[in-house]
């Protein structure tokens, strides 16, 4: 209860919406009063068309059903909302204060369609939350993290460039066993990606045994953390050091409390979710040889963008099995007409798809030509104790001039320890 009562003895004067990126806030104590600006999460900026130009919005989710969805958003007093995230059943605590009222606002008018896209997607990706969640015995209501950190698109890029459902940054989405280079980025993969947040909550959760700065350090990061616990001279309580987080960790928060609030009681709002024609079951085969989704397309009769909704990970279509065993997800349907068909599959179209993968032979070259003294074939070679230029020469396969105009050498004296810089 005292950092409930810190904050109702913070007053909150004046919060309005400046642009969709960030809140105003007034705050004030002891007759001091000043404005701030608190950022909102990047997918609270997300417009519903962008949301909606993923694959499952565009052919899986649709307006309608038995709800009417209402543009009236009811207005309630602050006793309602407590009453209502006091009957949220969590672990965490779910208080309120003003702050937490306009990001519930946000939710339940400006983000109102947002919220009904959301509610949608949630019935396709919420079990996969659920299960990797109780797996590492992780508070179920994390599971509407990913409502703040992508909007629910697993394909959502940060201007930081954060990926997936979980927006891991590269650098710790590897340390969480997340590959990504050219081809594939696991990060937007929705099960590989949700048992590497589950573990990453965990481990932060072994540091501060809080899971609001558990979800604050998810946002910032523990170094930013760490930093403010020691300008709050040690406090370990998310709203005692509110002040020395950055500005959109202090919306963080209070926008994972609203979303809790929202996920719940979008009906007392007017919210409908989309209905959902996703299909019922899908299953995932093991791909050894590399495979383009058109070849699956052309062979099995799925539509290309069904595959890369299922499969968001593979950035160029193209599952590169070649270099590993990698896991495709296909409609549970159509997966013995996929293995009833894979040699044909593999084949068809191969040299028009996989144009890239050729095998080439290079020329020698002609007598007399003298190689290259690109830096890009350089090495090193260290001298030692009793060679010769003639002795590393036919080491290399090269000429004693050859070395000498490489090196700037005059004559044939070398030393013992230097380096002679060699193109093979």
């Amino acid at each position: 209860m005292k950092h409930i009562l810190l904050f109702i003895s913070v007053f909150l004067i004046c919060i309005s919406v400046v642009n969709a990126q960030s809140i105003s806030v007034t705050v004030g104590s002891d007759g001091n009063k000043h404005e701030e600006l608190i950022e909102l999460p990047e997918s609270m900026d997300y417009a519903v068309d962008s949301l909606l130009s993923n694959w499952n919005s565009k052919n899986y989710i649709m307006q309608g059903g038995d709800c009417n969805m209402s543009d009236v958003n009811p207005l309630y007093p602050d006793s309602v909302y407590i009453d209502r995230l006091s009957r949220i059943p969590s672990i965490m605590e779910m208080p309120y204060n003003e702050i937490i009222r306009k990001f519930i606002d946000q939710y339940a008018t400006r983000l109102r369609k947002n919220v009904s896209y959301m509610l949608g997607t949630a019935n396709f990706y919420m079990p996969i939350f659920e299960e990797a969640l109780d797996v590492y015995d992780i508070p179920q209501e994390l599971k509407y993290l990913p409502i703040i950190e992508s909007a629910l698109n697993p394909s959502a890029v940060s201007r930081a460039g954060a990926s997936g459902l979980w927006q891991f940054m590269i650098g710790t989405g590897k340390i969480y066993g997340l590959e990504s280079n050219s081809l594939i980025d696991e990060r937007r993969d929705p099960i590989k990606s949700t048992w590497a947040a589950a573990r990453y909550l965990r481990d932060l959760y072994a540091i501060y045994q809080d899971w609001n700065l558990v979800i604050a350090a998810y946002n910032c990061g523990p170094g930013n953390i760490n930093k403010a616990i020691r300008r709050a001279n040690g406090e370990k309580d998310y709203w005692s050091i509110y002040n020395f987080l950055p500005k959109e960790t202090r919306g963080y928060v209070p926008a994972f409390i609203a979303a809790n609030y929202i996920m719940t009681y979008y009906c007392e709002h007017n919210i409908c979710p989309m209905e959902t024609l996703i299909p019922a079951s899908t299953d995932t085969v093991q791909v050894n040889k590399d495979l383009h989704f058109e070849q699956i397309s052309d062979i099995c009769g799925i539509n290309v963008e069904q595959i890369r909704s299922l499969n968001p990970q593979y950035k160029k279509d193209i599952v590169p099995g070649n270099t590993k065993s990698c896991t495709l997800r296909l409609p549970r349907n159509y997966i013995s007409t996929f293995i009833d068909s894979q040699d044909t599959i593999y084949t068809h179209r191969a040299s028009e798809l996989f144009n890239k993968r050729r095998t080439v032979a290079v020329k020698d070259m002609p007598a007399g030509s003298s190689r290259t003294s690109s830096s890009s074939g350089a090495i090193y070679h260290k001298i030692r104790q009793g060679e010769t230029l003639s002795v590393i020469a036919r080491k290399y396969g090269v000429s004693v001039k050859e070395i000498k105009r490489w090196n700037n050498l005059k004559n044939d004296r070398i030393a013992a320890g230097k380096r002679l810089k060699i193109y093979r």
